[in-house]
């Protein structure tokens, strides 16, 4: 374990929470680095990177949704691996159905994964984190955290909801020494799926598209901010996003 202690990613996917997750291990934190289990050879793959670079890591396949899994993953790490100093939720839910088309289980379940586990991963860190005083906690929102999208509305109600977990935490954690902030990405992200289906948008040589490294360095200078000037929110696009 580093000196640091941990920085947890509930959600290192591929792109943004990958990112996060090299950052904060390469600033001196252990990763402990989450997706669901089915995902498991992939944070395996993650952390062996990152400890092949000269960090920590060590990966969880745990279900962010599910309550037992959630406090069980958060009182393992504060035994086994450090004191959580740091907790990012990126789980996103990004998915399109007409009103007409969205099911309960669908909305349910998009919900479930944007909101209720947002809900999980702050109130648990909150529990480790204010009996010592200091602490992040981030959120990842997007579009939809701001606005319902036609064909939208199971994901904006998730990330709406978002949202107002952040902004409450916030505000009632901030006189604990706890900074919780919202970062909404507002931006087509470069990645594998992003290039493929829209291939009329993947210019990342003249900057319309986001490097996640770049979002990962956000989220480390919003994490390094001082108390006195700390960011609740603040918004990620490139230069020719339309707001």
């Amino acid at each position: 374990m580093s000196e640091r202690g941990v920085a947890l990613i509930i959600g290192a996917g591929d792109a943004t929470g990958a990112a996060v997750a090299r950052r904060f291990a390469a600033g001196g934190y252990t990763a402990c680095i989450t997706r669901r289990p089915r995902h498991l050879d992939k944070l395996e793959a993650l952390a062996a990177e990152i400890v092949a670079a000269g960090g920590a890591a060590v990966p969880f396949g745990v279900d962010a949704r599910d309550e037992e899994e959630t406090v069980a993953m958060f009182a393992e790490i504060e035994r086994d691996v450090g004191p959580i100093e740091v907790c990012v939720f990126n789980i996103g839910g990004n998915v399109r159905f007409d009103i007409r088309e969205t099911t309960a289980r669908v909305f349910t379940k998009v919900w479930q994964m944007c909101c209720f586990a947002g809900f999980l991963a702050g109130r648990e860190a909150a529990k480790v984190m204010v009996p010592r005083g200091r602490g992040t906690i981030l959120f990842t929102g997007a579009t939809a955290s701001r606005r319902g999208g036609a064909g939208y509305a199971a994901f904006a109600a998730g990330k709406h909801g978002l949202r107002a977990v952040a902004e409450s935490t916030a505000r009632e954690l901030g006189p604990e020494g706890i900074h919780v902030a919202h970062l909404v990405i507002d931006a087509a992200i470069d990645t594998d799926w992003i290039k493929t289906n829209f291939p009329d948008r993947y210019r990342p040589e003249d900057d319309a598209i986001v490097d996640p490294s770049h979002i990962a360095e956000t989220y480390w200078q919003i994490h390094c901010q001082h108390p006195s000037a700390w960011t609740f929110e603040t918004e990620l696009r490139p230069w020719c996003e339309t707001w």
